[in-house]
C-alpha cells in the first residue's frame, strides 16, 4: 500500500510539494480554501476525522498560519510525519506538545549539491569571512500575478524578504556554526511590496567564522544566490544558480534538476536521516530574523543570548 501525505496550502509552493511527493510514489491530497487540487482529493480544513490516513503532512500555507496548522496538527495527535515550510513561523512563539514520528523546517537548500560540497570542502578548516547574497526582482517570482497581490508583500501575512528568503540564515548557521550576534541595516527599501521588506545586508558573527556577511533583496534582475568563503589561502566561489564551485579558480559543475533538492528533503523526511532542520533549529532561525529586526530598530548589535 502506498502511503499517504497530506499537503496543506496550494499555492506555488504546495503545488510543488504535491508534485514531488507524486514522483516519490505518495497518494497526495489538498488542504485549500479555495478548493483547488488539480483532480486530487481536496479539503477545506483539516480533516479531523481522516488524519489518520495519512503518513506525512506538508504545511504549506501563508507564513502567518503555520503555527495554527502546526498546533492543529498537534492537538489532533497526528503521529506521522511533519514538514513546515520556511520559515516555522511569522513570529517567534513556542512549539506545541506533538507527538510527530518526525518534524522539520523546509529549508531545501541543505541538499543542493553545490551547498553540500562546499560543506565538506569546510569542514576541519578555519574560515576567516564568508558572504552570502540573494536577490531576486518579486515580479519575476509567480508569473501573471501582481507581486502586491501575493503574501509575499504583505507584512501581516508574513511576508517580506527576511522571511521568504531565510535560506541564507539557515545556511549561515549550516556551514559556519550558530550565530553569536548580528547587527544590519534594511527594511522596505524600494515600492515592490505593499509594507513588507525588500532589502537587507547583515553581519553575523558565527562559531566558526568571525565575519558572515548576508545580503538578501526582492530587486535583482537577473536571480542570483551566491556564496564566497575565505578558508585559509582558499577561496570557494559558489553558484547556486549556475550550480557551480570554484575553489582557487577550479571549476566544479553540478547537475542539478529544478525539484532535485526537494525530492532529497522529503526522501530525508520520509527515510528518517537527519539532515532536515529540525523544529528547535527553525525556532533559533525565527530569533535570528526578529534579532535582525531588532538590530535595525536599536542600531546595535543584537547577542544571540539576548535575543
Amino acid at each position: 500500500m502506498s502511503r499517504r501525505a497530506l499537503v496543506i496550502g496550494y499555492g506555488s509552493i504546495g503545488q510543488r510539494h504535491a508534485r514531488v511527493l507524486e514522483w516519490l510514489g505518495l497518494e497526495v491530497a489538498i488542504v485549500s480554501r479555495r478548493g483547488i487540487g488539480e483532480g486530487r482529493t481536496v479539503y477545506g480544513d483539516l480533516p479531523a476525522e481522516h488524519l489518520h490516513n495519512f503518513d506525512y503532512v506538508v504545511v504549506a500555507n501563508e507564513t502567518a498560519r503555520h503555527a495554527d496548522s502546526l498546533a492543529g496538527l498537534a492537538q489532533m495527535n497526528f503521529r506521522g510525519g511533519v514538514l513546515v515550510e520556511k520559515p516555522l513561523f511569522a513570529a517567534r512563539r513556542g512549539l506545541p506538545q506533538y507527538r510527530f514520528a518526525k518534524a522539520g523546517v523546509g529549508y531545501n537548500l541543505r541538499f543542493h549539491p553545490v551547498v553540500n560540497a562546499l560543506r565538506q570542502a569546510i569542514a576541519g578548516r578555519a574560515v576567516q569571512m564568508a558572504h552570502l547574497y540573494v536577490g531576486q526582482w518579486l515580479g519575476d517570482w509567480r508569473r501573471g500575478r501582481d507581486a502586491k497581490a501575493t503574501y509575499s508583500g504583505s507584512r501581516i501575512q508574513g511576508g517580506g524578504v527576511l522571511r521568504d528568503l531565510s535560506h541564507e540564515l539557515d545556511l549561515a548557521t549550516w556551514l559556519f556554526g550558530d550565530w553569536k550576534r548580528v547587527a544590519a541595516l534594511g527594511g522596505r527599501l524600494g515600492s515592490v511590496t505593499v509594507d513588507s521588506d525588500d532589502g537587507w545586508a547583515i553581519l553575523l558573527e558565527c562559531e566558526r567564522c568571525p565575519v558572515v556577511a548576508i545580503h538578501l533583496s526582492y530587486f535583482d534582475r537577473p536571480a542570483r544566490r551566491a556564496m564566497t568563503v575565505q578558508a585559509d589561502g582558499t577561496t570557494f566561489r559558489a553558484d547556486l544558480v549556475a550550480n557551480v564551485l570554484d575553489t582557487n579558480g577550479k571549476v566544479e559543475t553540478f547537475a542539478v534538476e529544478p525539484d532535485a533538492t526537494y525530492r532529497h528533503m522529503h526522501h530525508d523526511m520520509l527515510a528518517d536521516a537527519d539532515s532536515v532542520c529540525t523544529l528547535e533549529e527553525g525556532c533559533r532561525i525565527v530569533a535570528m530574523v526578529e534579532a535582525v529586526e531588532q538590530a535595525v530598530s536599536q542600531r546595535s548589535w543584537i547577542n544571540a543570548a539576548a535575543a
